[in-house]
């Protein structure tokens, strides 16, 4: 790795543009690494972002320490890019870590790196372009210039459309595709959904909001009629017992409170919906059921595997917390047992909102027997039924009993 190390030294440098690490020898654990220079301070930084199947990680580094960051990594990945101002580099390793340096020069001189540390985020929905349903919902003004009170909201709405971006490749183009958003409330996103897929991205799509406020219902039906957006429906109902269609393609639940997005999860499963976006909200319902201080059920009295977490569990603010943590990591492998590949993705930034974590699953139709025992110790653990697990249980059991029917 000396010769690695010595290349690195001699380009991290003003002229470096970036880099990307990749290869990784294990899929467990950082799976990608970019490389960007930065300045801090009017002295040069190098940023290194990297990635794991579901998270991202930061850390700036002098060019010292980037250099061995670097070539630790490559001791676990297998190549790495790098473009600097006037060269290309290859690196490839071997098992044995035999290092292959591949250096080429450019015919023309590259343009150096930005090397401000905030950049300017590019969105979806860009400030200066007029969109009508963010001005009526009052986040932009006529002009096309966020509300200065509304920047959070247009960093969510952006925020929530790049999942969307993401899992268009799971999407048929070739048909109308359903999608159902439960506990639409004000319509922010349900709106930003219909304008990118359908105006944007020339989806043929009907998108149905549902919530219990008649009057929300009544200006968001009246908003999408504003705009011509014909296949946008709004309905007042509950996700419970709301089965008002047969075939649904995406459910979203944004910010659905406590059990309403086990309902909307569970309806999701029972249409075999291929994508569901899910935003949980006010996750109180397993605070109930963990042990009390004294390591005990407080309903039945009787030990359970939360009295080991006593630390956690005799802090009101920590419980609370965890329970949330544990509702939402069984929501996914639930999801994960009947078949979906599923993630637990930031959704926007804590300073912006605490409902931040958002549920991404692609269904894959494979369900998993390991995903189910995982969920059955966690359970048994810490005395926990979440009503996710017992709406899932009944979905079954109906779907047996009209296979014995027929």
């Amino acid at each position: 790795m000396e010769e690695l190390r010595d290349m690195l030294e001699s380009m991290l440098n003003i002229e470096f543009i970036r880099g990307t690490i990749s290869g990784p020898r294990s899929r467990e654990g950082i799976v990608k690494v970019k490389i960007r220079p930065l300045e801090k301070k009017g002295e040069l930084w190098f940023q290194l972002e990297a990635f794991t199947n579901t998270q991202a990680f930061h850390e700036n580094l002098s060019p010292g320490e980037a250099k061995e960051r670097i070539a630790e990594y490559m001791q676990r990945f297998r190549q790495m890019q790098i473009e600097t101002v006037s060269e290309n580099v290859s690196v490839l390793t071997s098992k044995k870590g035999k290092v292959t340096i591949q250096r080429k020069k450019r015919q023309t001189k590259g343009k150096g790196a930005d090397l401000s540390h905030n950049r300017k985020k590019k969105y979806i929905l860009e400030e200066g372009t007029y969109v009508p349903f963010l001005k009526d919902l009052g986040v932009m003004t006529e002009e096309g210039k966020i509300i200065a009170s509304k920047t959070d909201k247009f960093r969510q709405i952006n925020r929530f459309l790049e999942f969307i971006r993401d899992i268009l490749p799971e999407l048929d183009k070739d048909r109308e595709l359903t999608i159902l958003d439960f506990g639409c409330g004000k319509s922010y996103l349900t709106f930003a959904m219909y304008y990118y897929l359908h105006e944007l991205k020339n989806y043929d799509i009907q998108i149905i909001g549902l919530d219990l406020k008649k009057d929300v219902i009544e200006r968001c039906t009246s908003l999408g009629e504003k705009y011509g957006y014909e296949k946008l429906k709004f309905l007042q109902g509950d996700i419970a017992e709301y089965d008002g269609v047969d075939n649904v393609d995406m459910v979203v639940t944004l910010h659905a409170c406590d059990t309403a997005t086990d309902h909307a999860l569970a309806k999701a499963v029972g249409w075999n919906a291929k994508v569901i976006l899910s935003v949980p909200c006010c996750q109180h319902e397993l605070n109930g059921q963990l042990g009390s201080k004294s390591g005990t059920r407080p309903e039945s009295g009787n030990p359970d595997g939360s009295r080991f977490l006593s630390p956690v569990m005799d802090y009101g603010l920590l419980r609370e917390r965890f329970a949330a943590l544990v509702t939402d990591g069984l929501r996914a492998k639930y999801l994960e047992s009947c078949g979906y590949e599923t993630q637990i993705l930031e959704f926007i930034d804590m300073e912006h909102t605490p409902k931040n974590i958002l549920i991404r699953a692609v269904n894959k139709g494979e369900e998993s027997a390991e995903a189910a025992e995982e969920i059955s110790q966690c359970e048994d653990f810490l005395h926990v039924k979440p009503t996710l697990g017992a709406l899932l249980a009944d979905q079954g059991e109906m779907v047996r009993d009209e296979e014995k029917t027929n």
